[in-house]
């Protein structure tokens, strides 16, 4: 059993963590829906924003560094597909 103080510790980083990460995925959520129907600039905010939000979360340590390259590296890859005819 954890003392008292990292207990309480640890219970704010979890929270702090989780808000971090459902945020990130709601961003992410977004950009992909944005590129299976949406104007061009927005995709390309939406896109930009959810790399923004993956490279915070990576720098705040809440998701791995490989798992934010893998994620971006989808979304170019989907924002790529879509430009092209």
């Amino acid at each position: 059993m954890p003392s008292e103080k990292s207990a309480r510790s640890s219970e704010k980083k979890r929270l702090k963590n989780r808000r971090i990460r459902n945020s990130t995925r709601t961003i992410i959520t977004k950009a992909t829906h944005a590129l299976e129907g949406g104007s061009e600039q927005d995709v390309d905010a939406s896109v930009s924003l959810a790399v923004r939000f993956l490279d915070k979360a990576v720098t705040k340590g809440v998701i791995h560094r490989n798992t934010a390259a893998r994620k971006k590296s989808r979304l170019m890859t989907k924002l790529n597909a879509s430009k092209s005819p």
